[in-house]
């Protein structure tokens, strides 16, 4: 295929070396600098290496953030993205993985893809459900897991990790794709890189111009949330076994114990 257009879904996290804070509503404090999430660096990676290869294609970057944030878009656009599309909507606070799906979908359509990337699952959700929505939303073939992915006449020939080893997967384009940390190596932004994604394309959406219907998303319709929590209690001391002997016999028996084995 000459030209690949391909759509990159990132999101941008807190950082997780920072503490993780909740809202009072227990949603996850977002109003900080966020980042690329390192997850996804794998799929820009991907997509700029497929897109060269078609010959004059591109990577455009889909993402959804609060507060019209930036920072981890600018990440992947230095890498080698072209543009990117933003939907920022304080209507959005508190969304569920379906509602960030719905809102992925639409914004995705803008851009007309031939094929779609993600993640496995995100770094500060890890629902794992997102790829699997958009494709259905969209009404594309999805293909999950893949730890190898190559395009040819119009096919997106993936190999699929499994717990036994991969699947030879097939998939006729446009197509949905989340790939694994294994598929590639991410690339460093170079300084140019760094300096030329300041200038890049970023088109910032709210809920309307995306076409979602406000009421539909946020935490007010999502399936799911978080009622209550609790710090995690401190590490207690390890339980130490004399070997006299007998000490896989004793080891056996405290895995049995606590149920490991």
């Amino acid at each position: 295929m000459t030209g690949m257009n391909v759509v990159v879904c990132v999101k941008q996290i807190p950082d997780p070396a920072e503490p993780g804070k909740l809202e009072a509503d227990n949603t996850l404090d977002r109003s900080g600098k966020l980042i690329l999430d390192e997850s996804d660096s794998y799929g820009v990676e991907m997509g700029l290496q497929l897109a060269e290869a078609s010959g004059g294609g591109e990577v455009t970057l889909v993402s959804m953030a609060p507060n019209a944030e930036t920072s981890g878009l600018r990440t992947a656009l230095a890498m080698g993205a072209a543009k990117a599309i933003l939907v920022s909507d304080d209507a959005l606070s508190g969304a569920g993985a379906l509602d960030t799906a719905k809102v992925l979908a639409a914004a995705i359509k803008r851009a007309e893809p031939d094929l779609v990337l993600t993640a496995t699952e995100s770094t500060d959700g890890y629902t794992g459900t997102i790829p699997e929505q958009v494709a259905a939303l969209l009404g594309l073939p999805s293909i999950t897991f893949a730890k190898h992915v190559e395009i040819a006449d119009g096919t997106v020939k993936v190999q699929r990790q499994t717990e036994a080893g991969y699947d030879q997967v097939e998939a006729p384009l446009p197509a949905v794709v989340s790939v694994t940390a294994g598929v590639v190596e991410p690339r460093y932004p170079s300084f140019k890189g760094i300096m030329a994604a300041k200038k890049k394309p970023v088109t910032t959406l709210s809920v309307a111009d995306a076409g979602v219907e406000a009421g539909q998303v946020g935490l007010a319709g999502a399936w799911s949330a978080v009622e209550d929590f609790s710090q995690r209690p401190p590490r207690q001391a390890g339980t130490i076994v004399k070997d006299e002997g007998d000490g896989g016999t004793k080891l056996a028996e405290f895995l049995a114990e606590q149920k490991f084995i």
